[in-house]
């Protein structure tokens, strides 16, 4: 470069100093007359400028083919994005491509630069907040686990919170809103999200949304402004895109290892709290400093709390079984075939009749997977007692070994009749809990007062703080009954006087 710009300094100084012609000074430097013109129109040299990418006379028929598979590849998982080597397959066998690989890959890779995007650096006013969802793997009790977990950022302050379920559903965004909400201690002014369906229920042709029952809800209990971002977007809400990202290396990294998503929510609560000390690049206060302007910005939170869970309006089957979201739950035999109504949260499901709370289960993430409440079968079985052992809802119901005894014993000396006796043993449990029916049966056999009345009595003497009048040890106050032995003698002489009574009933 340097003898490149040594000649270019002499030849113009030849020509605009010294009255050299042009001719004179292509003749004296070799050079032509082009180019000396071009050195005295440029003080410097202007250099090489490529317009665009270089393309093979072999390619060039064949560009717009290989720009329209990158645009396509936008919309396409990336992992199923084509290759290089797989482009110049589909024009060799496609298009008769007779060109090398190499041209091929060395556009690919030019062109794929060219459509990179170019972003704005961002100002963020305070109370906004943007959310999405992640996922990682924890060992959940022993087991390794794949997890979900709500995050909410506020853009202004850096503040963030973050908290795990055992799926991406309805009542979990819902729920994860709600958490937030009374974390950061208001309700941020707009919300920014991706168009994930919990939300969205369809994309209209002009680009509004249409929101879901469950968002509608939400935002009308909490008034804030929702906002999406474009689809496949994810750079419009980059903030909370980072802070997937960010939770997952730096709270999940090494795998957790927690017995419960309780605990481990513990734990992520407890590293967001922590990092509200943190100063970051660029700033010069404090996260917790920052986040106090989001606060006066924010809206109040509402009075009344929301309930984050999904709703669901159906019909008990024949076997007294709800279905939701793939599994099946027992209600009371009583309401089979009757309209039910499910709400659905992220640790339980509650099924109501009306107003009336008739079943409520742990929430399972199984699929077509039957949870049962034994005692909801109990009165049918009463009913029906030949069924009792074949009752798939008893199954796994881990008893005491007590309660066979006294099956045994009822059904040795009632027959059939002992058998529904025994479940009208069980549905004491209905109204009472197992473990005073449990200690109850106990003290039964015990006291041999085999029987339902016996097991019933003892109950309610426990709840009530009574002695059992099953056991006359603690009545001394009751009169006893005294014993005696016969004597043969007294028994001789009664026969004997009835013998006389009757010849003198007898005798004219």
């Amino acid at each position: 470069m340097y003898r490149e710009v040594d000649i270019y300094a002499k030849v113009r100084r030849a020509v605009m100093v010294e009255g050299l012609s042009e001719r004179g000074a292509a003749r004296q430097f070799g050079l032509s007359r082009k180019t000396v013109s071009k050195m005295i129109r440029h003080t410097l040299p202007p250099g090489y400028q490529r317009k665009g990418p270089p393309v093979s006379p072999k390619l060039g028929p064949f560009v717009g083919i290989i720009e329209q598979i990158l645009l396509t590849d936008h919309d396409v998982l990336k992992k199923q994005r084509h290759t290089a080597r797989r482009i110049y397959e589909r024009l060799r066998d496609e298009h008769e491509f007779s060109g090398g690989y190499t041209i091929v890959r060395e556009y690919v890779a030019q062109e794929r630069v060219r459509q990179k995007e170019v972003f704005i650096p961002l100002f963020h006013m305070a109370g906004r907040a943007q959310v999405d969802f992640g996922e990682a793997d924890i060992y959940l009790g022993g087991v390794k686990t794949r997890i979900h977990y709500f995050c909410l950022d506020l853009p202004h302050s850096d503040a963030i919170f973050v908290k795990a379920y055992p799926a991406e559903t309805t009542d979990a965004f819902l729920d994860g809103h709600v958490s937030a909400f009374k974390w950061i201690g208001g309700v941020p002014l707009s919300v920014l999200y991706d168009n994930t369906k919990i939300a969205v229920a369809q994309i209209l042709g002009d680009g509004t949304r249409k929101r879901t029952k469950a968002f509608s809800e939400l935002q009308s209990h909490y008034l804030f402004e929702d906002r999406f971002g474009r689809p496949a977007k994810g750079n419009d809400k980059g903030k909370v895109e980072g802070l997937v990202g960010f939770a997952r290396r730096n709270f999940m990294v090494p795998l957790p290892r927690v017995h419960s998503i309780d605990e481990f929510n513990e734990r992520l609560l407890d590293a967001c709290e922590k990092r509200k000390v943190a100063v970051l690049r660029g700033q010069t206060e404090s996260i917790h400093v920052r986040m106090e302007r989001d606060r006066k910005a924010f809206l109040p939170l509402p009075g009344a709390e929301f309930d984050p869970c999904e709703k669901v309006s159906t019909r008990v089957s024949s076997l007294s079984l709800v279905r939701y979201r793939c599994n099946d739950y027992s209600v009371p035999t009583a309401y089979g075939h009757h309209e039910v109504f499910v709400r659905g949260y992220p640790d339980r499901v509650v099924i109501s009749s009306g107003s009336e709370v008739i079943a409520q289960h742990l929430r399972s993430y199984c699929k077509e997977e039957f949870i049962y409440d034994p005692l909801h079968y109990l009165a049918l079985l009463e009913r029906k007692p030949g069924a009792l052992d074949q009752a798939a809802p008893l199954r796994n119901w881990e008893l005491p070994d007590d309660f066979d005894a006294l099956r045994r014993l009822l059904e040795a000396r009632l027959g059939k009749h002992g058998r529904r006796e025994y479940i009208q043993v069980l549905r004491l449990m209905e109204n009472f809990g197992q473990e005073e029916v449990a200690v109850a049966v106990e003290e039964a056999l015990r006291l041999s007062a085999v029987s339902y009345d016996a097991v019933k009595h003892l109950v309610l003497a426990k709840i009530e703080r009574q002695m059992p009048r099953l056991d006359l040890t603690h009545y001394p106050y009751l009169p006893q009954a005294t014993v005696g032995i016969t004597d043969v003698r007294a028994y001789l002489a009664l026969l004997q006087a009835h013998a006389n009574q009757a010849d003198r009933a007898v005798s004219p």
